[in-house]
């Protein structure tokens, strides 16, 4: 049994009720009135094999991990194990690092193949609201609680090293090389197979892979680690791999260009199907038939580091080469085609997760960032998948210098000829950030060196403008064909019922993104402005609930739309930051914050009133208001060059007009003048057969609410660690810092629309409808950081994004903004699609506790049941 961590002086309730456990005879307590504890740490670790292996046909599949909680009352820590019941609640971010909650019910676990010992374990949680009882970060990582396993993993991903046992530096040692005594990687491919024992071999990492963890409930590796590096001598490459318990001693400390002195190594012959880097050298000789393979025994490999002023240029060590490209040579390179990469990172996306498998409980991590270089006006578009170095991953904000090697070209001009090209990381790909530049082979490029001196020239006040962090990036784009949507799968399997939809949602983990297709019929449009929104948001109505868990979840705080604005100055500081300051570019420089003011026209607007949708009743009747503006204020604001009505025939103006629906304040009257005429606009459209129906419906889902985490921010330096923090990840051990900001995460300007689109659609069969939300994104300052949908292959999106882009362009300078929400054009695209079967494809994010936003991203018409077609 584990000692509790005393915290600080007093009796401790943890105790207690661990003494009480113990000693009862069905070792099992539900306490009495149990007081607020803090959730100090949350950590993962794999599961053990069930008993028997297989369960029985009927029971659901065991968890293949376990977690472990450690909990504070403010006297001592008590680490104690979740019941596996109940580990959705963290997969969901019920329960995490930080929170507060009450034990209501626990048990005593002994392990019976341990002499003496047993632990707490946690079967019944519930939240309690409020700030934390301060708690330190546990101060030694013991082993996992349960089962056999020496270590933890990381909480949300397989790919990062976690833990103390993962060496992050080690001294410099005093190696003597004796020459005499080297073998050369040519020399070993020629007569590995008449050895049992090689000469040492003194080598450079060329290139470096991310971590792969292939631990198995049913295996017994203590240090299922597996890295692959790539090295180099004179002679040419060859690949090493790093093998179990040497990944924690070593990985951290191998870099890129590090030079290592190997002895009592093993050769293998190569895995054929391991992923290849591109060498920056194209002329080096590869030797790809057999690899260096490093262990702890068989025989045990030993390692040393040389210190880069120690290498003679003697030895004939080759020099890490780079491929670094330009944005403005990007367009011209083929799919796939490997390349290095540096820019100004202007925006940076929230951390997501996708499945590696369906039904698996292992993810990747991922994150999209948009980074310009100078040679271009468009950024290069980046897909940085979790490459083993989160805390580089963890730190990637706006206005730091961003570097990115062995990314690969995605591109499909057969697919979707006007899809913007971008780049993801592969198997080899390293990234750096302002901090870690310093001592890095890539600062000797010519074109890295180019970079800098463009930064030179560029003023931070006017780069400060376009950054944005977090939010609902749609990237990238689904094609303009449902087909090549599916590629090789049946649609049959592609597409889910509307019915469905709602058990998608509940299987989601924490921060899972997942992009689904559903046959329905577009019904009803209602547009809810950035106010609106702020009210709906404050009020979040849970989207999935657990029976079995007692844990509750909080509601969202309301979104204030408070604008806000930075003043800063660029300084010539670029080589320093490039080259290893850890501050990036104005941290140094005092920020003041301008509150923007907002112009407004006279005018009575009545709100638009809350619809039963959004109190949860299945029976709604959107209710819209006219917008009226004067022939002068048109014509000023330009919003006829927006509307098609007059190219429109007379018959379809009418059947559009009349489709529009009519809604004055309570007293009938407007405070128009006599002179003004109507505007031909509305908040909402419901079609005939949406009215016919939406009484009669069996199930009707509501998930068009959107949230404060969805919601692109304006970057802001001098919060930078509460935006990262709001962006990333939660983390498993809590670390409460010394000073706080009191400022929420609401208050940090928008850099999206005005509001966004609440659309119906019901399904095929009449039967069931689904709520979901279409959120128009635009950056003024940055028009290519949210690419407006094309017109010619979704004309409903395209219509309700481009009226929603040029209502934030004249927002921006200082006129009237909230304009025709639902325009003529919008309607006219509603009516096209109106009693038509398309698939709309929704794109579904869980963000924690019972937070899961919708968004509506592609709409498909089919014309014909086996012809598929864009709208």
């Amino acid at each position: 049994m584990q000692d509790p961590t005393p915290a600080s002086g007093g009796a401790s309730w943890l105790q207690k009720i661990f003494e009480e456990v113990r000693g009862s005879s069905q070792l099992s307590v539900s306490p009495a009135e149990p007081p607020p504890l803090t959730v100090v740490a949350v950590e993962r670790y794999l599961a053990e094999a069930p008993h028997p292996p297989e369960p029985p046909p009927a029971a659901p599949a065991p968890p293949l991990y376990w977690y472990d909680v450690t909990l504070a009352d403010g006297a001592c820590q008590e680490r104690c194990h979740l019941a596996p019941r109940l580990n959705g609640l963290v997969q969901r971010a019920h329960l995490r690092a930080g929170s507060r909650l009450r034990l209501t019910r626990c048990s005593y676990l002994y392990d019976e193949k341990r002499l003496n010992y047993g632990f707490l374990c946690l079967e019944g949680l519930e939240r309690v609201g409020g700030p934390g009882t301060p708690a330190s970060p546990p101060r030694r990582r013991p082993p996992p609680l349960r089962g056999e396993k020496k270590h933890y993993l990381p909480l949300w991903n397989n790919e990062d090293p976690y833990g103390d046992l993962w060496v992050a530096d080690r001294p410099p040692e005093k190696v003597d090389v004796d020459v005499s005594r080297l073998t050369s990687l040519g020399q070993l491919e020629m007569t590995w197979r008449s050895r049992v024992h090689f000469h040492p071999i003194l080598v450079r990492v060329m290139h470096k892979s991310r971590l792969r963890y292939y631990g198995k409930p049913e295996k017994k590796q203590d240090m299922p680690y597996q890295a692959y590096f790539e090295v180099a001598d004179g002679s040419g490459m060859m690949s090493m791999v790093l093998w179990n318990s040497l990944c924690p001693e070593w990985y951290n400390i191998m870099k890129v260009g590090t030079v290592l002195l190997l002895e009592q190594y093993a050769i293998k012959t190569s895995y054929p199907f391991k992923t290849q880097p591109t060498p920056g050298d194209s002329q080096m000789k590869r030797f790809a038939t057999i690899e260096i393979s490093l262990n702890v025994r068989d025989p045990p490999t030993k390692i040393s580091i040389i210190p880069e002023e120690m290498v003679k240029p003697e030895w004939g060590l080759p020099e890490v080469k780079y491929r670094f490209i330009t944005r403005s040579e990007l367009d011209g390179l083929p799919n796939n085609h490997s390349c290095d990469v540096i820019g100004l990172v202007t925006f940076v996306g929230r951390a997501e997760r996708a499945r590696k498998k369906e039904y698996g409980e292992d993810f990747w991590l991922y994150r999209w960032a948009h980074a310009i270089d100078g040679t271009s006006d468009q950024p290069f578009i980046l897909e940085l998948f979790a490459t083993s170095q989160p805390d580089v991953f963890q730190r990637i904000h706006p206005m730091t210098y961003l570097v990115c090697t062995q990314m690969r070209v995605v591109r499909d001009l057969s697919e979707n000829p006007s899809s913007a090209v971008y780049l993801t990381t592969s198997n080899e790909s390293q990234i750096f950030i302002t901090g870690w530049h310093k001592g890095q082979p890539y600062t000797k490029d010519t074109k890295v060196k180019n970079f800098i001196r463009w930064t030179k020239t560029q003023s931070e006040a006017d780069q400060i403008k376009r950054t944005v962090i977090g939010g609902y990036y749609p990237f990238p784009r689904p094609p303009n064909d449902f087909l090549k949507y599916c590629k090789n799968n049946k649609v049959e399997s592609v597409l889910k019922a509307i019915g469905e939809t709602g058990k998608e949602i509940e299987s989601l983990h924490y921060r899972e993104h997942k992009r689904i297709a559903v046959q329905g019929i577009i019904s009803a449009i209602r547009y809810i402005s950035c106010g609106n929104a702020a009210e709906e948001a404050s009020g979040v109505e849970p989207v999935q609930k657990d029976t079995s868990q007692s844990l509750e979840s909080s509601t969202t705080s309301k979104e204030d739309c408070v604008e806000k604005g930075e003043n800063t100055s660029l300084q010539n500081k670029e080589v320093k930051a490039l080259l290893g300051s850890h501050g990036t570019p104005g941290e140094q420089h005092q920020h003041q914050a301008l509150q923007s003011k907002k112009s407004s026209v006279k005018r009575k607007i009545p709100r638009s009133l809350n619809t039963d949708a959004e109190q949860g009743s299945a029976s709604v009747t959107p209710v819209s208001s006219y917008r009226y503006f004067t022939r002068s204020a048109r014509r000023k604001l330009g919003l006829d060059k927006l509307q098609h009505e007059d190219c429109v025939q007379d018959k379809s103006q009418q059947a559009v007009s009349d489709s529009l629906q009519h809604c004055t304040d309570g007293e009938g009257m407007s405070d128009i003048s006599e002179t003004e005429e109507p505007g031909r606009t509305c908040d909402s459209w419901q079609s005939d057969l949406w009215t016919q129906v939406k009484d009669k419906l069996m199930n009707y889902l509501h998930h068009s609410k959107i949230f404060p985490e969805s919601i692109p921010r304006k970057f802001d330096y001098v919060h930078k660690d509460l935006l990262m923090q709001q962006y990333n990840l939660h983390a498993a051990v809590h670390q409460p810092k010394e000073t706080r900001t009191h400022k929420n995460i609401n208050e940090f300007k928008s850099a999206s629309g005005l509001g966004y689109y609440e659309v119906t659609v019901l399904g095929i069969n009449h039967d069931v409808a689904i709520d979901v939300a279409f959120l128009p994104l635009f950056c003024p300052e940055d028009p290519h950081l949210f690419q407006i949908e094309d017109t010619q292959n979704d004309t409903l999106l395209s219509c309700m994004s481009c009226i929603s882009a040029h209502q934030q362009k004249t927002a921006s300078n200082g006129r009237l903004c909230d304009v025709f929400p639902l325009s003529n054009e919008i309607v006219k695209a509603a009516m096209d699609l109106d009693g038509k079967h398309v698939i709309c494809i929704l794109d579904i994010c869980h963000l924690g506790d019972d937070k899961v936003e919708v968004f509506l991203s592609k709409i498909y018409k089919t014309a014909e049941p086996d012809v598929l077609d864009p709208v």
